[in-house]
């Protein structure tokens, strides 16, 4: 798993190009993007990687992709997650270090499900549950062993992580293609398409909550993780290229939300903030009954967060994703409900999450 594994398929005229990234696991969510963009056999879809782990179906999904490979064009990727299970399989070099301590707090597992089903699960041993995974499930190694790192054509790279440029990729190291933290941050460009995932494109905006992908055409980078399984308001996204050397991305997603009708316009925010993973940190002001007045300790914003998104452990008061941004909305807009409280209601416009306070229909 050194270096990166690179492949050149040839893309047909007209094919349209279909690309999903870090499904971890979630197999409803992916089976109805798939109905919602109308997949076909002449279709290509590439999985940018992070297919497994995290989610509680990563068994179901990788079998159900391992049949879709036998009738459609479908190019999984690596991912870092992906990468993980593929390891235990082939060696022992990270048991100690990791699989001791990961295994035993991760149920949902990918190899603790395979574990599982076959009657062998237990984590005092793991040569042994290497052992028996091996002889079990040869199928399921060989097709993890065939997943590229990246897939090149003549106007697209699609990569899980990144690449620091797109020269001699062959002789990156496998890896840090995978797990590539931050890639928007790192103020890359290049001269064709790079799309990845890995990194939740919320994490990149420190003012408004948005899962839709994100598409810097001056940089030719689409980044498109909507923080699937991963965030309470994650979404799958699917960017969609209707021929390889086309530049009109368009993209649509599922959320597995509640829909309901706007009723009331609203404005938005002049000013918000995007409390985020990794930095959101609190100071409990005061404590209410369905929202506590929290300071956020980066920006040092005064907030309202959701008790039920409020978490305290050895790093002190944090919580999950919040924001104090109000949608805009016109009356009939279509909305998904994330939250419903006294106050307002949480919801999703195209991507974006931010608080609603008009009133709405009933569930459609």
């Amino acid at each position: 798993m050194d270096r990166a594994i690179v492949i050149h398929p040839q893309f047909q005229t007209g094919q349209r190009i279909i690309a999903v990234s870090d499904i971890h696991g979630n197999l409803p969510f992916f089976q109805a993007l798939m109905d919602q963009i109308q997949l076909t056999t002449q279709d290509a879809l590439v999985l940018v990687g992070d297919m497994l782990e995290k989610g509680r179906d990563s068994l179901a999904l990788l079998r159900h992709l391992m049949e879709l490979s036998k009738t459609h064009h479908l190019y999984p990727l690596c991912g870092n997650c992906d990468g993980l299970v593929l390891r235990f399989f082939e060696t022992d070099a990270l048991d100690d270090r990791f699989f001791s301590s990961y295994l035993p707090q991760h149920p949902e597992s990918t190899l603790r499900q395979l574990a599982r089903e076959g009657g062998f699960e237990q984590l005092e041993d793991l040569p042994k549950l290497r052992q028996d995974l091996r002889a079990a499930y040869p199928e399921i190694r060989a097709w993890l062993q065939k997943m590229p790192t990246i897939l090149e054509t003549e106007h697209l790279v699609f990569v899980h992580g990144g690449v620091p440029s797109l020269s001699n990729m062959e002789e990156l190291e496998r890896w840090r293609c995978m797990k590539n933290d931050d890639f928007l941050g790192q103020n890359r460009s290049f001269d064709k398409w790079v799309i990845v995932g890995h990194w939740p494109v919320t994490l990149y905006n420190p003012n408004i909550p948005s899962a839709a992908p994100i598409l810097l055409r001056d940089r030719k980078i689409a980044s498109i993780d909507g923080g699937c399984v991963l965030k309470m308001d994650g979404q799958l996204n699917a960017l969609i290229l209707p021929s390889e050397d086309s530049q009109d991305f368009s993209w649509q997603a599922w959320d597995g939300l509640p829909v309901v009708k706007a009723l009331d316009p609203q404005e938005a925010s002049a000013d918000s903030v995007n409390v985020r993973w990794g930095r959101s940190a609190l100071e409990l002001l005061e404590e209410g009954e369905e929202t506590s007045l929290c300071r956020h300790l980066e920006s040092g914003r005064v907030l309202p967060i959701l008790n039920r998104y409020l978490r305290r452990d050895q790093r002190g008061l944090w919580c999950e994703d919040s924001t104090d941004y109000r949608l805009p909305v016109s009356p009939g807009d279509h909305l998904s409900l994330v939250q419903t409280t006294k106050q307002g209601f949480l919801c999703k416009k195209e991507g974006v999450t931010g608080w609603y306070y008009g009133r709405i229909s009933d569930i459609m």
